[in-house]
């Protein structure tokens, strides 16, 4: 058993350090899906730029980059446009491989039922889930049309899917990933001829913290495990080539209806 685990764990590296990358952006790194982005992206030897809105509060990124010096953690509030702007000239002159838009919210769940709506709570989830990622793409745009790989990468969700069956309440959550799902293939469009390959992958239903508020912990301890879906999510990235630009994409290649 202790060779056949050996066997294992060097194909399974072998598998990995096959993927190509050199510079990862990645938003919302304080926890969750963000923060094993950088976890994984990091043990592949990449450069990663790790952004959180307080990074002096995100404990395991700081841990985790105290491990590895190709971590660089930058501030960013993704829903200020000065500070978009701010970390885009910082890093002016630098290729950036892979964009990876994954920092989001649900919101308050109970201002997204019928008889509470709170429109305050509605421009918050959208200005987050929709308006950032757009916005930190077009900033970000001629560092990863430098880049070898040129990518621009949505994290959106099964809830941004019409065609797919649908619970009630969380109106504005599902909103945004819609919106986003839109404007990322709109955007697919309009870089084309940067040869930038720009995608949205669901992670699927994933055990994090957002995912455990939405349904309960009971519940999301049956769903996928973090690692997992972060893991399959970063083959995907990387075997895009610009016939999937455009697409919406689950975590295990399958693509999505919209």
């Amino acid at each position: 058993m202790k060779n056949a685990s050996i066997v294992g764990l060097a194909l399974w590296s072998l598998c990995i350090t096959s993927v190509r990358a050199e510079t990862v952006l990645v938003t919302g790194s304080n926890r969750g899906i963000g923060l094993e982005f950088v976890k994984q992206s990091a043990a592949l030897g990449w450069t990663v730029i790790a952004t959180a809105r307080t990074p002096d509060a995100a404990d395991e990124l700081k841990a985790l980059a105290a491990r590895h010096r190709m971590i660089r953690i930058e501030a960013l509030d993704v829903v200020e446009r000065a500070s978009v702007e701010a970390l885009a000239a910082k890093y002016a002159g630098t290729a950036i491989d892979v964009l990876i838009n994954n920092a989001g919210v649900l919101g308050d769940l109970s201002k997204q039922q019928l008889g509470s709506f709170d429109y305050e709570e509605f421009q918050n989830v959208m200005a987050v889930n929709t308006y950032a990622p757009l916005a930190l793409s077009d900033a970000f745009r001629a560092h990863v049309a430098a880049s070898a790989q040129k990518k621009i990468v949505g994290i959106t969700s099964g809830s941004g899917i019409i065609s797919a069956p649908v619970g009630g309440g969380s109106y504005y959550y599902k909103a945004s990933k819609i919106g986003l799902n839109m404007m990322f293939k709109t955007l697919a469009t309009d870089l084309t001829g940067e040869g930038i390959i720009v995608a949205v992958i669901a992670p699927g239903a994933v055990n994090t913290d957002m995912r455990r508020a939405a349904v309960g912990a009971a519940r999301a301890a049956k769903d996928l495990p973090v690692d997992e879906s972060v893991r399959a999510m970063i083959k995907v990235i990387d075997g895009l080539s610009r016939a999937d630009s455009g697409r919406a994409l689950n975590y295990d290649g399958r693509i999505l209806p919209w």
